[in-house]
C-alpha cells in the first residue's frame, strides 16, 4: 500500500473518528467531563504513539513496552483523576490504584449502577479498551501488509461498550450506523488506493492510458453511491425494526448475568422479625439517631415486593427489585417526585445488612472508622429505595444520607386515582377470604381509585391494633395467608402493622394497582420532629406504596388507630360466604311456549369469522416479514443488478459514436469477466476475443480497434451495429450456462474492478 503523508493521514482520521465512535456506547456508563477528556485524551495520545511507531518502524519489541509507559504515564490523570495531585501528577499512591484498578475494576464496572462518573477507578475499563483499540488500529493501517484489518479494533471495542454497558442504551441505532458508516467508508478508501495503484502500475508496464478521469470519477461515484445505499437500507431497516418490534426487554449485557455480591435472598425478610422489636427487652432500645427528617416521619428499612404465601420477601427470581449494586458518587434522581432530604444517621441498638434510609437514593456518605469498609459494602436497589451492606451495620456507624423522599396520600386522596404500570413479581397465593373482603368493602364503587379508598378506609375502621404482648388481646405473628384469612374473619379484627400492611398490599394489587410493603420505623402520631430522633423498637410499623398513573409512587398508612379494643366475640363470627335457604322457590308453573323449528338457514357463526380473520391476518403478518426479510437479503445483489443496468445505459447512450463502441467492447468484456473468461490485464481485444472463443467475439474486437485507432470518426449505424452484436453476444453467453449460473453473473462484482482490456487510448492518441 501506499505509505504517502497524504494517505497516512487519511487514515489516522478514519482510525481516530472509528474509535470514537466505537467508545459511544460506554457514554451510558460514565456521563461525566471526564469521560469525554479520557477519551480525547488517549485517542490523541495512542495516535501519537502509533505514529511515531510507523515513522521510526519500531518493531513489536518496542511498541508493547511503550504502550505500557504510556498506560502508567497517564492513566493516572486520565482514569483515576481524584487521586492525582491537582489531577494532574500521579502519586505512588495513586500508581498502585492503577495498578490493581487494572484487574479488579472491570467486575466493580458490572456490579454498580450507572452512571458512574470518575468514581473510584471505574474509568480504568474505558482508558485500556480505547487505549489498545487506537493504537492497534492506527498501527495495522499504517504498516500492515493487510491494512484493511484495521477496521476489527474499533468493532472489538465497539461490542465491548455494550457488553459492559448499561441494559437501557441511548442511542443504539444511531451509534451503529455511525460505526459502520466510517468502517465502510475506510474500506472503500483501501479498495480504492489498491485500485489506483494497480491501475498506476499498469500504465507505467504498457506504456498506455489504461483509465481516463472521467472513467475514474465514474468508478469512485459508483462505489460511494453503493455504500450509501447500503447504510440507507441499513438506517431504514433498523428504524421500521424499532418502531414495528419495540423491546420490551432490557439488554442483554454482563451486568445482567454477573452474580451479585450482595443476594437479598440470602438474608430472611426484614418483616418476618417484626415482633422481635417491641418484646419488652427490645421496646426501649435506643436503635438509631436521624438528624434532618424534617417532615417525613417514617425511616424505612426494606420494601417487599415478593408474596408466597407465606412470607412477603425483598425481590424474586429475576425481578428487578432482587439486583442490587453498588453506588457510585451520586445517583440522579431528578425526575423522581418527593420532597428533598438529608438525614443524618447514628446507629446505636440497631444490627443488620438492611440500612435506615428513605426515599430514592441520590448519594450516601459514611463517617467514622469503618467507612471505607462501609463504602465498599455498600449496595442499593434503585426500583425499590433499599440499601443493604454487605458488613452488618453496628453501634458506632453513622452516614449521611440524601434521597428525595415520595409524597404520602391518604385513603381518601386515592379516590380519583388510577393503577400504574410498574411490573412486580406475580402473587402466587391470595386467600379466597380477601377477595370476598374486597368485595364487600368496596361496595357501589366503580373506579380502581374509589375501590381501594374504600377498602382502605374500611380496614382502618374495622381493624384494631394488638401486638399479643403482656396485657394485650392476643394476636398471632406473621403474615401468611392463614393468618390474614384469619384477621379477616375474627370478630373483632385483631392485628398489627405487619398483617394490616400486606392485607392492604394484596388488596391493591387485587384492584391492578402496583402495591409492595415497606417495613421501617415510624414517629408516633403526635409526636414532633426535631432536629434529632432517636428511634426505638417500640417505633417498629409497616405500611405500603402504591404506584398511580399520575403521581408514581406513593405512600400510604393502611394501618387502623391504636383504641380500646371490644371483646372478642367467638359465638358470632363474621360471615364471608352466603349461608344456604332452607326455603324452596315456588314451583315454575309458566306454560312454555312450543318449541319452534329449527331455521333452515342459519347465520355465520361471529366466532368463526373472527377466527378466520386472526388466521389470514397473522398468515399477512408472517408473509410480509419473511418479504421484509427477503428484501433485506436481496438489497445488496439488487443493487449489483441496477448498477450494472445503469453502466450499460450511460454506455449505450454516450454523447459520440465512438464513446458508444468502446462502451459496447467495455460492455461486452465485463460480461465476459462476471462469467469467469481469465485474461491478462494487459490483454488486447483481440487476445480477450480469443479467450472467449468463436467468431463473432473477433469481429466485434475488431469494429472496435477500426474505430478507435480509424482518422475518421465512426457513423451512428455502426455504433448501432456495435451494440446489436453485443446484445446477441450477452445472449450467446449466457445460453451456454445453467440458471443459476447466469444468476451468479449478474450479481458478480468481478467487472467493477476486472479487465479493462486494451481500452481506448487518449483521444490525441486516436
Amino acid at each position: 500500500m501506499n505509505r504517502s503523508p497524504a494517505s497516512a493521514s487519511v487514515n489516522i482520521g478514519f482510525g481516530v473518528a472509528a474509535t470514537a465512535a466505537a467508545a459511544s456506547p460506554f457514554w451510558a456508563v460514565y456521563r461525566s467531563v471526564d469521560f469525554l477528556i479520557m477519551v480525547a485524551a488517549t485517542i490523541v495520545i495512542g495516535g501519537l504513539l502509533a505514529g511515531l511507531s510507523a515513522r521510526f518502524r519500531w518493531p513489536s519489541a518496542v511498541v508493547v513496552p511503550a504502550v505500557i509507559v504510556v498506560y502508567f504515564a497517564f492513566g493516572v490523570p486520565l482514569a483515576i483523576p481524584d487521586q492525582a495531585l491537582s489531577r494532574v501528577l500521579p502519586t505512588l499512591g495513586s500508581e498502585s490504584a492503577l495498578a490493581t484498578a487494572t484487574v479488579t475494576s472491570w467486575k466493580q464496572l458490572v456490579t454498580i449502577s450507572v452512571p458512574v462518573g470518575s468514581y473510584q477507578a471505574l474509568l480504568v475499563p474505558a482508558f485500556i479498551l480505547v487505549l489498545l483499540t487506537i493504537v492497534i488500529t492506527l498501527v495495522t493501517a499504517l504498516r500492515s501488509r493487510r491494512p484493511e484489518l484495521a477496521v476489527l479494533p474499533p468493532v472489538g471495542l465497539f461490542v465491548s461498550a455494550i457488553l459492559l454497558g448499561a441494559t437501557d442504551a441511548l442511542w443504539p441505532l444511531i451509534d451503529a450506523l455511525a460505526l459502520l458508516g466510517l468502517l465502510i467508508f475506510w474500506l472503500l478508501w483501501f479498495r480504492w488506493r489498491r485500485r489506483t495503484m494497480s491501475i498506476h502500475s499498469l500504465a507505467e508496464q504498457s506504456g498506455v492510458a489504461v483509465e481516463t478521469p472521467g472513467e475514474r470519477r465514474l468508478a469512485g461515484l459508483g462505489t460511494v453511491l453503493s455504500a450509501l445505499l447500503i447504510l440507507v437500507i441499513a438506517g431504514a431497516v433498523g428504524t421500521a425494526a424499532t418502531i414495528l418490534v419495540p423491546t420490551t426487554v432490557p439488554r442483554n449485557v454482563v451486568r445482567t448475568h454477573v452474580v451479585q455480591p450482595f443476594n437479598p435472598r440470602d438474608y430472611p425478610s426484614p418483616l418476618v422479625g417484626f415482633r422481635r422489636y417491641l418484646e419488652p427487652a427490645n421496646a426501649k432500645t435506643p436503635l438509631f439517631t436521624v438528624r434532618g427528617l424534617g417532615d417525613v416521619r417514617h425511616v424505612r428499612i426494606a420494601t417487599l415486593d415478593t408474596y408466597d404465601g407465606v412470607v412477603y420477601s425483598v425481590g424474586s427470581g429475576n425481578a428487578a427489585s432482587g439486583s442490587f449494586t453498588r453506588v457510585p458518587y451520586r445517583l440522579d434522581q431528578a425526575g423522581v417526585n418527593g420532597e428533598r432530604v438529608s438525614l443524618n444517621v447514628t446507629i446505636s441498638g440497631y444490627r443488620g445488612v438492611w440500612v435506615p434510609s428513605d426515599g430514592q437514593l441520590q448519594q450516601v456518605r459514611f463517617t467514622g472508622d469503618d467507612a471505607a469498609a462501609l463504602s465498599n459494602a455498600f449496595f442499593y436497589n434503585d426500583t425499590t429505595g433499599t440499601s443493604a451492606v454487605t458488613r452488618p451495620l453496628g453501634s458506632g456507624d453513622a452516614y449521611t444520607l440524601d434521597a428525595v423522599v415520595k409524597p404520602e396520600r391518604t385513603a381518601a386522596q386515592l379516590g380519583t386515582a388510577m393503577p400504574g404500570d410498574a411490573a412486580l413479581p406475580r402473587v402466587s397465593v391470595v386467600p379466597d377470604e380477601l377477595v370476598s373482603t374486597l368485595q364487600d368493602y368496596a361496595g357501589s364503587a366503580t373506579t380502581p381509585g374509589a375501590k381501594l379508598a374504600a377498602a382502605l378506609k374500611a380496614l382502618a375502621k374495622n381493624g384494631y391494633i394488638s401486638h399479643g404482648i403482656g396485657d394485650e388481646p392476643v394476636s398471632r405473628s406473621g403474615h401468611s395467608a392463614d393468618r390474614i384469612t384469619q384477621l379477616l374473619t375474627d370478630v373483632p379484627m385483631i392485628g398489627d402493622q405487619e398483617q394490616y400492611a400486606v392485607t392492604a398490599a394484596l388488596m391493591a394489587r387485587q384492584l391492578g394497582f402496583p402495591a409492595r410493603v415497606v417495613f421501617g420505623f415510624a414517629l408516633p402520631k403526635g409526636q414532633e420532629t426535631s432536629s434529632s430522633v432517636t428511634f426505638t423498637g417500640a417505633d417498629v410499623s409497616a405500611w405500603i406504596e402504591v404506584q398511580t398513573r399520575a403521581d408514581g409512587w406513593v405512600s400510604v398508612d393502611p394501618n387502623p388507630p391504636v383504641r380500646p379494643i371490644p371483646k372478642k366475640q367467638p359465638d358470632t363470627p363474621r360471615q364471608i360466604s352466603r349461608p344456604q335457604t332452607m326455603v324452596q322457590p315456588p314451583k315454575d308453573e309458566t306454560v312454555k311456549p312450543p318449541e319452534e323449528a329449527p331455521p333452515s338457514h342459519v347465520d355465520d357463526n361471529p366466532d368463526t369469522m373472527s377466527g378466520l380473520v386472526a388466521i389470514l391476518l397473522a398468515v399477512l403478518a408472517i408473509a410480509g416479514w419473511s418479504l421484509l426479510g427477503l428484501a433485506i437479503l436481496a438489497a445488496p445483489f439488487l443493487a449489483v443488478i441496477a448498477a450494472k443496468l445503469r453502466r450499460r445505459v450511460l454506455r449505450r447512450r454516450a454523447a459520440t459514436s465512438i464513446d458508444r463502441i468502446t462502451g459496447g467492447w467495455r460492455e461486452f468484456a465485463d460480461t465476459a469477466v462476471d462469467y469467469g473468461y481469465e485474461a491478462a490485464p494487459t490483454a488486447t481485444r483481440l487476445e480477450l476475443a480469443e479467450v472467449v472463443g468463436g467468431m463473432p467475439p473477433l469481429v466485434l474486437a475488431s469494429a472496435a480497434d477500426r474505430a478507435v485507432f480509424s482518422p475518421t470518426a465512426p457513423k451512428p449505424e455502426e455504433a448501432d451495429a456495435v451494440w446489436q452484436a453485443v446484445r446477441d453476444l450477452r445472449t450467446e453467453l449466457g445460453s451456454r450456462r445453467t440458471r443459476w449460473q447466469r444468476l451468479r453473473a449478474a450479481v458478480s462484482l468481478r467487472s467493477f474492478a476486472g479487465y479493462r482490456g486494451s481500452q481506448a487510448r487518449k483521444k490525441g492518441e486516436r
